[in-house]
C-alpha cells in the first residue's frame, strides 16, 4: 500500500534529523569511529590540497572537527554529518578522503570548486546520505554503480562536470530521490529504462550530454515530474505521451535532439506547464491541433521542426506569454489577429514559415514587444504604421524576405531603442525616411533588395550606433560623402547596385570595404583600388583647409580672450559633471542607478532578475574574484552574460573601483574582439554588468575540457591569436589615450560560437596619459604578468605584450608554458633562432590535435613573428626580422 504524502514527509524528517543523532549514540556499541579518527579522516584530506586550498581550510586543526571547522556540521553527540564547502576554490579529489570514517553524513556539498579525480565508489556506504551536491566541479570517470545503494539519497547534483560513461541502471532503486542533475557532461550510450522507477522524481535533467537512443516508455510512470530537461544531446524515436499524466509538469524542453512523430497528447491539456522547448528535431503534426491554453506558460519555442498548419488563436489566451517562438517550420495561412491579447509578449519569432496575408493591426497591442521576427515568409500589404508607433520598446524588427509594398512608415522614429532594422528583399519603395536618423541606439540596418528612390538622407550619418549598413540593389541617387563622413562607428557596408556618385568618405569602413560592396553605382571615386581617383579633389580640399584656416584666425582675433575663457569654463564645467556622476555612489536601497543603452531599464532589470531566476546557481555560468557570471536568457530571444559583484558588506558597494573602470573603459571602446558591454546596474545590494553572451566560454576553459580542446582546431587557434592581436592594437594605437588591459590571461578571453576571440574583463585597464610616467600598483594573473612590473609598477604597452606572448604559447600548447616561459626568456637569441621551428613544431604542439597541414604550419609560425606583431602592435624595433615568441618576452624590457 502507497505511503501518504504526510507519512512519507514524517518518516524523511525522520531520517533527516533524528537517525543521524540517534545512530551516534550508539557509536561505540556499533562500531562508528571516535571523533579523532573522523578528525584525521578530514586531515588526511586537506593534507591532498593544494596550498591555496589548504589555506581556506585553515581552521581544520587538532582532534575535534565538531570545534568551529570551516564547512563541517555535527550532531550533537559529536559526529561529523555535514560536509558544506559551496564555493570555497577547493582543489583536491575525494579519493583522498576516508569515507568509512564518516558513516553519519547525510550530506555532502562540495559544490562549485574545483574538485577532481573520480566519484569513489566508497560513497556508496553511506548509508545515511540524503543530499549529494557536487556540481560543477572537474570530476571525470564514470558514475559508481555504488550510488544505486544510497536508498535515502533525494537530491544528486553532478552537473557540470566531465562525467563520461553511462547512467548507471543501479540509480533506478533510490525510489525516494526527488531530484536528479547530470547535465553538462560528457554521459553517453542510453538512458536506462530502470529511471521510470523513480516514482518520487520531480527534477530530472540530463541536457548537454552524448546520450543516443530513444526515451524508455518507462518515463510514463514519472507522474511527479515538475521538470524534465534533455536537451542538447544525440536521443531519437517519440517523445512519452503520459509525460504530463500527472498535472504538475512545469517545464518541458528537450531542444537539439533528433525526436520525430508528434507532440505528446498529454500537453495539449497540461494546464501547470510554465515552459515548454521542442524547438530544433523533427516533430510532425498539425501545430494548430497540438496544443491548448495555458494560464502559466511564459515562454514557449516550437522552432526549427516540421510542424504544419495554421498559427492558433489559443496562443493569445495565454495570458502570461512572454516570449512565443515559432520559426522555420512549414505553417501556413494568415497570422491570426488573436496573437493581439497575448499583451506580455516580448518576443514573437514567426520567420522562416509559409504564411501569407497582412501584418495583422491588432500586434500593435503588443507594448511589451521587444523583438518582432516575421521575416521569411509570404507577407503583403503594407507595414503597418501602428505597429512601430505604438511599440516603442522594440530593439529588433525584422520584416525581411516578404513581398511587403508601400512605404517605409515615418513612425520608426517612435522606436528609439531599437537595435536592428532589417526590411530587405521586399517591394518597398519611396524615399527613405529622414526620422530614421532619429534612431540613435541603430546598429544594423538593412534596407537593400527593394525600390528605394532619391538621395540617402543626411541625417542618416548622426547614427552613431550603426555599425552595419545594406541599402544595396536600390534606386538611390546622389552624393553620400557628407552623410557618412561622421559615422565613425560603422564597420560594414553595402552600397552597390545603386545610382549613387561622387567622392566616398575617408573612413576605415569604406576603406576597408570590399569591391563588391561599391559596384554598380553611377560614378563613386575615391582612393581605393576598386575606385577611379576623385579628380582635383586634393587640391580643391587644401583650398577649403587653408579658407577654413584663416577663418578661424580671423574669427579668434575678433572675439578673442573673452571667448576662449567662456568656453574653457564650459569645458571644466562638462568634465566636472561627468566626473561627479561617474563617482556618485547610491545611498539608500531604492536608488537605482540602473542604465541600459535601447531598453527601459525598468522593464530590462525585471527581465534579468526573471531569467536567472533570481541569480539562482543554475544559471551561474562562471565565478570570479569580483563576481559571478550568469546566463540570462530573456524572452526576446537574446542571451545576455551579467556579471553580478559578489554581496556587499555594510551597504557598501564592492569593487567600486573596478566596476566603475570596467563601464568607463568599455563605453569608450568598440571593436570586434572586445566583449560589448550593454549596460549596468549599481544598487548596494545588486550591481551587476550586462555583456553580450558569447557561448563558448573562456578560452581557459577550452583548453582545460579534453573534448572541447581537441575539438578546437589550429585554424581556430591561428584566429583566436590573431583576433587577440587585433584587439590590442586597437586598444594601444586606435584609442585616445591608449588602453592597457593589465590582466589578459586565457580566462580573459571569450569565444562565441564562431571561436571568435573577445578580450573580456576590463577591471584593472589603464589609460595611458601621454607624455609622462604611468605608475600603478600590481594588477594581472601570475603567470602571464612580466616579472619586473610587480617591482617597477611602470606601466606600458609591454605589459599586455608580455602576458600576449604567454597566452599565445598557451593557445599552441594546449596548456599554460609554465617553467618553459622562464627558460625561453634567459635564453640568448642566437641560440634559438636556428631550431624556432623545430620547436614550434615538435615539441610545444598540442598533442590532442591532429598533426598541421603544412599550409597551417607556415601560418602558425609566421603567427609567432614580429611581422604580425609589428603589424598588428607595432611595438617591436625594425633589427628584429627573425622572432619567437621567446624572443617576444626577452624584449619586454627594451
Amino acid at each position: 500500500m502507497p505511503l501518504s504524502n504526510k507519512k512519507l514527509s514524517f518518516i524523511l524528517a525522520f531520517i533527516t534529523f533524528c537517525l543521524p543523532a540517534c545512530t551516534s549514540q550508539l557509536s561505540a556499541s556499533s562500531g562508528i569511529p571516535p571523533v579523532t579518527d573522523q578528525a584525521k579522516a578530514l586531515l588526511v584530506w586537506k593534507a591532498s590540497f593544494d596550498e591555496r586550498s589548504q589555506s581556506v581550510v585553515s581552521s581544520w586543526t587538532g582532534s575535534s572537527p565538531c570545534n568551529n571547522w570551516t564547512g563541517i556540521i555535527c550532531s550533537k553527540a559529536g559526529n561529523v554529518i555535514r560536509i558544506s564547502l559551496t564555493s570555497y576554490g577547493l582543489r583536491g579529489k575525494l579519493h583522498d578522503l576516508n569515507f568509512s570514517h564518516l558513516p553519519n553524513l547525510f550530506k555532502i556539498d562540495l559544490f562549485n570548486n574545483s574538485i577532481y579525480g573520480r566519484i569513489p565508489p566508497e560513497l556508496g556506504k553511506l548509508k545515511y546520505l540524503m543530499y549529494l551536491e557536487l556540481a560543477k566541479n572537474s570530476l571525470s570517470g564514470p558514475i559508481p554503480d555504488s550510488i544505486g545503494d544510497l536508498r535515502y539519497l533525494r537530491v544528486i547534483q553532478l552537473y557540470e562536470n566531465h562525467l563520461s560513461g553511462h547512467i548507471p541502471p543501479t540509480l533506478g532503486n533510490l525510489t525516494m530521490l526527488d531530484s536528479l542533475f547530470l547535465h553538462l557532461n560528457s554521459l553517453s550510450g542510453s538512458i536506462p529504462p530502470e529511471l521510470g522507477k523513480l516514482k518520487n522524481l520531480a527534477n530530472l535533467r540530463l541536457s548537454s550530454n552524448n546520450l543516443t537512443g530513444t526515451l524508455p516508455v518507462e518515463f510514463n510512470n514519472l507522474t511527479r515530474l515538475v521538470a524534465f530537461r534533455m536537451s542538447e544531446n544525440l536521443l531519437t524515436g517519440r517523445l512519452p505521451d503520459n509525460i504530463c499524466i500527472g498535472g504538475l509538469l512545469e517545464k518541458f524542453t528537450v531542444p537539439n535532439n533528433r525526436f520525430t512523430g508528434p507532440v505528446p497528447r498529454s500537453l495539449k491539456n497540461c494546464t501547470s506547464l510554465s515552459r515548454l522547448r521542442l524547438d530544433g528535431n523533427q516533430l510532425t503534426g498539425d501545430i494548430s491541433e497540438a496544443f491548448g491554453v495555458y494560464p502559466h506558460l511564459n515562454y514557449v519555442d516550437l522552432s526549427r521542426n516540421r510542424f504544419y498548419g495554421k498559427v492558433s488563436s489559443n496562443w493569445g489566451l495565454c495570458k502570461n506569454l512572454t516570449s512565443l517562438r515559432m520559426s522555420d517550420n512549414n505553417m501556413s495561412g494568415q497570422i491570426s489577429p488573436e496573437l493581439g491579447k497575448a499583451t506580455l509578449l516580448v518576443e514573437l519569432d514567426l520567420s522562416l514559415n509559409y504564411l501569407d496575408g497582412g501584418i495583422p493591426n491588432s500586434l500593435a497591442n503588443l507594448t511589451s514587444l521587444l523583438e518582432l521576427l516575421l521575416h521569411d515568409n509570404m507577407l503583403s500589404g503594407d507595414i503597418p504604421s501602428d505597429i512601430t508607433a505604438k511599440l516603442p520598446n522594440l530593439a529588433n524588427l525584422n520584416l525581411g524576405n516578404n513581398n511587403l509594398s508601400g512605404l517605409i512608415p515615418e513612425s520608426l522614429a517612435m522606436c528609439r531603442y531599437l537595435l536592428n532594422l532589417n526590411l530587405s528583399k521586399n517591394n518597398i519603395g519611396g524615399r527613405i525616411p529622414s526620422e530614421i536618423g532619429s534612431l540613435q541606439s541603430l546598429q544594423y540596418l538593412d534596407l537593400s533588395w527593394n525600390l528605394l528612390t532619391g538621395e540617402v538622407p543626411k541625417v542618416l550619418g548622426g547614427l552613431r550606433s550603426l555599425e552595419t549598413l545594406n541599402i544595396s540593389h536600390n534606386k538611390l541617387n546622389g552624393s553620400i560623402k557628407s552623410t557618412f563622413e561622421l559615422m565613425q562607428s560603422l564597420i560594414s557596408l553595402d552600397i552597390s547596385y545603386n545610382q549613387l556618385e561622387g567622392p566616398i568618405p575617408d573612413t576605415k569602413a569604406f576603406r576597408e570595404a570590399p569591391v563588391a560592396a561599391l559596384k554598380n553605382n553611377k560614378g563613386l571615386c575615391g582612393n581605393i583600388i576598386a575606385l577611379d581617383k576623385c579628380p582635383g579633389i586634393q587640391s580643391d580640399g587644401r583650398k577649403q583647409q587653408q579658407h577654413r584656416k584663416l577663418f578661424i584666425l580671423i574669427l579668434l582675433s575678433l572675439l578673442g580672450v573673452p571667448v576662449l575663457l567662456y568656453v574653457s569654463a564650459l569645458i571644466v564645467y562638462y568634465l566636472s559633471r561627468r566626473a561627479w556622476n561617474m563617482k556618485a555612489k547610491p545611498t539608500t536601497e531604492d536608488t537605482n542607478l540602473f542604465t541600459i543603452w535601447s531598453y527601459d531599464s525598468k522593464i530590462v532589470y525585471e527581465e534579468i532578475v526573471r531569467a536567472t531566476d533570481n541569480f539562482n546557481v543554475e544559471h551561474c555560468i562562471g565565478t570570479g574574484g569580483s563576481g559571478t557570471v550568469y546566463k540570462a536568457h530573456l524572452p526576446s530571444g537574446q542571451d545576455w552574460a551579467i556579471k553580478r559583484l559578489h554581496a556587499p558588506e555594510d551597504g557598501v558597494l564592492p569593487d567600486l573601483k573596478g566596476f566603475t573602470n570596467e563601464i568607463r573603459t568599455l563605453t569608450s571602446i568598440k571593436h570586434r574582439n572586445i566583449v560589448k558591454l550593454y549596460g549596468f546596474c549599481s544598487k548596494p545590494q545588486q550591481s551587476f554588468l550586462i555583456y553580450e553572451f558569447l557561448e563558448r566560454g573562456s578560452l581557459a576553459d577550452i583548453l582545460s575540457n579534453e573534448k572541447n580542446a581537441a575539438n578546437f582546431g589550429w585554424i581556430q587557434r591561428l584566429n583566436v591569436i590573431k583576433d587577440v592581436a587585433s584587439a590590442l592594437s586597437y586598444m594601444h594605437h586606435d584609442c585616445k589615450p591608449s588602453i592597457i588591459h593589465r590582466d589578459l590571461s586565457s580566462k580573459n578571453i571569450l569565444l562565441d560560437s564562431d571561436c571568435v576571440a573577445h578580450i573580456s574583463d576590463f577591471g584593472t585597464a589603464k589609460f595611458l596619459k601621454p607624455n609622462s610616467s604611468n605608475w600603478t600598483s600590481f594588477a594581472g594573473t601570475y603567470g602571464y604578468s612580466a616579472p619586473e612590473l610587480a617591482y617597477t609598477m611602470n606601466v606600458d604597452e609591454k605589459c599586455d605584450v608580455y602576458s600576449f606572448g604567454v597566452l599565445a604559447m598557451e593557445v599552441i600548447m594546449g596548456q599554460h608554458p609554465g617553467d618553459l616561459v622562464s627558460s625561453l626568456s634567459t635564453s640568448t637569441s642566437s641560440t634559438l633562432k636556428s631550431s624556432v621551428h623545430e620547436i614550434l613544431i615538435k615539441d610545444i604542439l598540442d598533442q590532442r590535435l591532429a598533426a598541421l597541414q603544412n599550409y597551417v604550419a607556415e601560418e602558425m609560425a609566421n603567427c609567432l613573428t614580429p611581422d604580425v606583431f609589428i603589424h598588428c602592435i607595432d611595438l617591436f624595433p625594425s633589427p628584429f626580422p627573425i622572432c619567437t615568441v621567446r624572443e617576444i618576452l626577452s624584449m619586454r624590457a627594451l
